[in-house]
């Protein structure tokens, strides 16, 4: 009788036991596939890295090569799209990998083999090539044997560093450091400046930063050409790959891929002084032409018209006609954002656009804080019509926690480039930004200025020129300018 009891008992757990088993099977069976989760929530979680190859926010809004390709991804699936951003590599893989993690990884870079096998890995969409860089004026290592003996740093977890650790087997005396502190931006710099020896990236990162890097060269490709993939988690759900590859492969096939490689990698402009001879060239034979504009626009909004044909001269040379790589038009290089608020209906229109720029440089003056006075407040304006008044403020914030005063812009642009550097950017609100472009934007806007106004001013006998004071440019050169323009 005991035993038959015990049987039983054992019968009944076993036979638990399989019905539980049953329903967690048909339990996982029935959850929804990641493709399922992401229709019902309406929403696209990716992780990428905040990099100016990938994804960050300028005064333009959200933007990046990835986060373009993302977006056109997220459009095509109904949804909307919503971006994290990893601290590192690392980062990026294992939150990918979580379970109430972000369904998509687009990590702009080369994927490591060891990582490549924790994920699943798109079709390539774009090729690159990893790249030796080193610093001009330095001995360029043509080979892999001159490695040796160098100062090599490369972000920790990437392809790069494995590459190195696969050609250290073949050169011990190779030695090369890892770091998750910095981005690819902050390792090009750091050649630049002389800071390490040599670096290695891919080709699309040095072509987005080497328009802003004059010493940096490329020393020899290392390796074969390789592929940028997105990944989704490891596992055997694939119903998101499935829409992606296919999206990917149109994407390459209608030129969308081509079109925004062009736009972030292609020929960048740099922002800079033309020369004294075209400048004088110009002021000629375009201003002329749109002067009674600046005029009118500069009395609406209160706005000195020496200074808004400067922002105009920057931008586009005073060239009603001009367009950008990345879509700004008009002789003001208005964004389509930027024009709809203003109520600029045709961005090629040098009136509206010269009218839309001035609007719009008031609105951003006025938004300054109070504590910003003449005649600072008018440059701080200025970079914050070129980078965005969220940068700005983190510039500020920065330049506070530094022991410096946030209202000075002597102050301020001193710290503006640290927003390119991932030290410092992942400490602020809005991320990285091109911290020296504003810089470079305010300096050359006030040259601009400073000639408009020596050429405005009625011309006086050397003596009278003593007597005035007047500011010359390029001969008695202060920081501050004349009276505050608006």
């Amino acid at each position: 009788m005991f035993l038959r009891t015990a049987y039983l008992r054992r019968a009944g757990r076993l036979l638990a036991t399989s019905v539980f088993l049953l329903l967690v099977g048909c339990s996982e069976a029935n959850q929804p596939s990641t493709l399922e989760r992401v229709k019902e929530e309406g929403v696209l979680h990716v992780i990428t890295r905040n990099s100016p190859s990938t994804y960050f926010q300028d005064r333009n809004g959200e933007t990046g090569f990835e986060y373009e390709l993302l977006k056109r991804f997220a459009d095509e699936l109904g949804v909307e799209l919503q971006v994290e951003v990893a601290d590192n590599l690392a980062d990026l893989f294992t939150r990918l990998n979580e379970s109430d993690g972000p369904v998509l990884a687009a990590p702009g870079l080369t994927i490591s083999k060891a990582r490549a096998a924790e994920v699943l890995l798109s079709r390539p969409y774009l090729q690159v090539v990893p790249q030796v860089i080193y610093r001009q004026g330095r001995e360029r290592p043509r080979r892999t044997r001159e490695l040796a003996g160098r100062q090599i740093l490369v972000l920790r977890d990437s392809r790069h560093a494995e590459l190195l650790a696969e050609m250290k087997s073949l050169l011990p005396t190779l030695n090369y450091e890892e770091s998750d502190a910095v981005e690819v931006a902050d390792l090009l710099r750091m050649v630049d400046e002389g800071e390490t020896d040599l670096t290695v990236v891919d080709s699309n990162e040095l072509a987005m930063n080497q328009v802003y890097l004059s010493q940096i060269r490329v020393g020899f490709d290392l390796g074969e050409p390789l592929g940028l993939h997105w990944a989704v988690a490891g596992g055997e759900d694939r119903s998101l790959l499935e829409l992606i590859d296919p999206f990917l492969a149109k994407a390459e096939e209608s030129g969308l891929v081509e079109r925004l490689y062009e736009r972030y990698y292609g020929h960048l402009d740099v922002l800079g002084f033309v020369g004294a001879n075209t400048f004088a060239k110009h002021l000629q034979q375009r201003l002329p032409r749109y002067e009674d504009y600046f005029h009118k626009a500069a009395a609406e909004y209160k706005v000195d018209w020496r200074l808004l044909a400067a922002i105009g001269y920057q931008e586009s040379h005073w060239r009603p006609n001009a367009v950008s790589k990345t879509g700004v038009r008009g002789l003001m290089m208005l964004t389509q954002n930027t024009a709809k608020a203003m109520g600029v209906a045709n961005r090629l229109d040098p009136r509206q656009s010269i009218d839309g720029g001035a609007k719009y440089f008031a609105k951003v003056y006025h938004g300054l804080p109070e504590s910003i006075v003449e005649p600072d407040r008018t440059w701080f304006a200025l970079a914050a019509y070129n980078v965005g008044g969220g940068h700005l403020e983190d510039a500020r914030r920065l330049t506070q926690a530094e022991g410096l005063n946030p209202n000075k812009w002597l102050d301020v642009k001193k710290i503006l480039p640290r927003l390119a550097q991932k030290k410092w950017y992942t400490k602020t609100r809005y991320g990285y930004a091109r911290g020296g472009e504003p810089v470079h934007y305010v300096a050359n806007v006030r040259r601009y200025y400073d000639i408009l106004i020596w050429s405005t001013q009625p011309q006086l006998e050397d003596t009278q020129i003593a007597e005035s004071g007047l500011h010359i440019p390029g001969i008695n050169r202060a920081e501050a300018p004349p009276e505050p323009p608006l």
